[in-house]
């Protein structure tokens, strides 16, 4: 059970993560609870469709994960709130990139530490 839960959790905190820092634009002395609330209901959001995608797709492809992640975040962060950065929708892709980049760099630490436990 703890190995189907993981790769959800995984989506939902790299796109609540990236919503949080696109949001505040890297100024953690803003963040707020209005920010967790909307950063929570977008990661919520995106990480359950990702996982949905990626099950029914059944890859472990970290680039596909990171792209289908990257793609879904920015497509519901569009949705769940107004852009604050120039036009509209430049929040919304600044957020599916960082998700998409956290994704990836998340997988590729996770297989390095696998691949070490796998040793000893």
């Amino acid at each position: 059970m703890k190995k189907k839960l993981a790769p959800l959790a995984e989506n939902i905190g790299e796109a609540t993560t990236a919503c949080i820092i696109t949001m505040t634009q890297g100024n953690f002395l803003a963040l707020g609870l209005t920010h967790w609330i909307i950063a929570s209901q977008t990661g919520i959001v995106a990480g359950l469709a990702a996982s949905a995608a990626l099950f029914l797709a059944k890859t472990d492809n970290r680039w596909v994960i990171a792209l289908v992640l990257g793609v879904v975040t920015a497509i519901v962060d569009y949705l769940m709130h107004p852009g604050m950065i120039g036009p509209v929708f430049l929040e919304a892709i600044i957020t599916g990139i960082g998700a998409g980049v956290l994704s990836y760099i998340a997988g590729w630490i996770l297989a390095l530490r696998r691949r070490r436990q796998a040793r000893v």
